[in-house]
């Protein structure tokens, strides 16, 4: 079950900064109060967790690491140009233009 992020209200419904967590299931509605306050559910980004997190990812998608997974990659060279930078299927280079 997700965990939400909710805002105590002052009494003219603003957010104070003071914030709790709970863990509801997502078919629950927003709590509307809390502990005899009004609160509001904050929205939160995702925490998306794993290998493709950290700071290796760039290594991770290099050419060279795709090439070696079996990826081809293209980059754009020019107006309407793109090369292969990383594999060995598929053409050397694409012409949008055709």
């Amino acid at each position: 079950m997700p965990v939400y992020v909710y805002e105590y209200l002052d009494p003219q419904g603003e957010g104070t900064g003071q914030t709790f967590e709970l863990i509801q299931s997502m078919s629950e509605d927003a709590l509307t109060e809390h502990e005899g306050k009004p609160v509001k559910r904050v929205i939160q980004p995702p925490n998306i967790a794993g290998h493709w997190s950290d700071i290796k990812s760039k290594s991770m998608l290099s050419n060279e690491n795709l090439d070696r997974l079996g990826f081809t990659k293209y980059e754009k060279r020019g107006d309407g140009y793109m090369e292969r930078t990383a594999g060995k299927e598929g053409p050397k280079s694409i012409s949008l233009d055709d």
